[in-house]
């Protein structure tokens, strides 16, 4: 069986290969995940390694050397540093890194949810570098109040002390895609500090969710333990003031008196497995509507279920769409068909009674693929995609230990469904097990 390879790299570097990236998540306390970036730690540590030497055996012992004390200020890097130290609150900047002018909308404006999904994506997809003093093309501070900030579109960069002033604390039941999860260590606000965006549940249990949030390397998206992989007791929920519940709906025909109004497509983060909102609801009724009624033993409600997922590939599937064009997951083509009444209804028995159950395998977790994993979930998973023609990663096997012929496989079958940057890292996540076993 082909063995992984791995390679010596020190996890505090910007290396991105899906090893070190899971190990910086995976041992978040581990000495060598935490070394210090600042340049006179490193002088420090190599002039207390000379020292070291040059004093001899016939010497006492000589302390290790410590990082130099980080004052408790925003931008400056403690020696037990989070992933993601951050500047202070800053004007945005423009080319070269120069202070902007005075924005003319000094005051925050209001933004919708999708909105704010869709700029975050923007840094997701450029894999913006991690930097507490760089600035990005668009004025916005490279780290994770940066981020947050450009998000939410502030009309400055703000950090973890001051981003809690323009929203409102709501409670986890209250989530919904757009919100932070904000903590701010305001004993030692460079030790631990950090926020993330709230992109969705990936789970019905809501113990994992989709986090949008810039830490080294660069900007990424990925699954995340609620509601965070260390120090989860401390952060906090948070919901920007000005956003609006949905962008407002246009009257069709130009605005002609009377006619009904259409709900504008929410946005894709609406959909899938783990959300819950009204909009899965409107869904399944505009479904049923045209035809897809079969799919549902009861319902539709507002959890997203196997059910909407089914329904709506037959409604897609009645229009002729294949592949990644039917894959269940309401775009915003689907959507503008079912709101409008256009297109194909599905025809009688198209959709079949519905399953006993969901027809597809538990996904076990992400801690059962990863180096080092040795189960038979991996199994599992590499003959399925052996089934799905990505055999050809494969020289001996699929077998139980996770090997680099196994995320790659994983990797091309996730590229294949449109997937790219953190999104295609080769760690079967839920949807990617969804997709993989329907």
């Amino acid at each position: 069986m082909e063995s992984p390879v791995f390679e010596e790299i020190d996890p505090a570097s910007d290396c991105d290969c899906p090893g070190c990236v899971h190990w910086r998540r995976a041992l978040p306390h581990s000495w060598s995940g935490r070394t210090s970036t600042h340049p006179a730690a490193h002088r420090a540590l190599a002039l207390a390694a000379v020292a070291s030497a040059a004093l001899g055996a016939g010497h006492a012992a000589v302390p290790a050397a410590a990082a130099p004390h980080a004052p408790h200020r925003p931008d400056v890097s403690a020696g037990d540093e989070p992933d993601s130290p951050q500047g202070g609150s800053a004007p945005l900047h423009g080319p070269g890194g120069r202070p902007a002018q005075p924005s003319d909308a000094p005051e925050p404006t209001a933004i919708t949810r999708t909105e704010i999904i869709d700029r975050a994506r923007t840094w997701v997809a450029a894999k913006v570098p991690y930097s507490m003093s760089a600035f990005w093309s668009d004025g916005y501070r490279q780290d994770c109040s940066g981020y947050v900030s450009m998000a939410w579109r502030l009309p400055g960069n703000e950090w973890t002390g001051s981003l809690a002033q323009y929203g409102e604390r709501i409670s986890k039941e209250e989530l919904q895609p757009g919100d932070i999860l904000l903590f701010h260590n305001a004993s030692d606000p460079a030790n631990g500090s950090h926020v993330t965006i709230f992109g969705g549940w990936t789970d019905a249990a809501h113990t994992h969710y989709t986090a949008y949030e810039q830490t080294r390397p660069h900007t990424r998206r990925q699954t995340t333990p609620y509601a965070y992989w260390n120090d989860s007791d401390r952060y906090v929920p948070y919901r920007y003031k000005n956003v609006t519940p949905e962008e407002p709906a246009p009257e069709p025909d130009g605005g002609t008196p009377g006619a009904p109004a259409v709900t504008p497509y929410p946005g894709a983060a609406y959909f899938g497995p783990g959300a819950n909102n009204k909009y899965v609801t409107l869904l399944g009724r505009m479904l049923v509507a045209r035809g897809a009624g079969g799919s549902y033993a009861s319902g539709p409600g507002p959890r997203w279920t196997d059910a909407d997922r089914r329904a709506a590939r037959a409604f897609q599937q009645a229009q002729g769409w294949t592949g990644a064009d039917a894959d269940g997951l309401p775009g915003p083509r689907t959507w503008e068909l079912l709101v409008t009444g256009q297109g194909e209804d599905v025809k009688d028995g198209a959709v079949g009674p519905p399953p006993a159950s969901h027809g597809v395998p538990g996904y076990p977790g992400r801690a059962l693929f990863r180096p080092g994993a040795d189960n038979a979930y991996v199994t599992r998973l590499g003959r399925q995609l052996v089934r799905k023609g990505f055999g050809r990663f494969y020289k001996v096997g699929p077998g139980p230990r996770w090997t680099e012929a196994d995320r790659r496989a994983v990797e091309a079958f996730q590229r294949t469904q449109g997937w790219r940057g953190g999104a295609a890292d080769g760690f079967p996540g839920p949807e990617t097990w969804r997709r993989l076993f329907s």
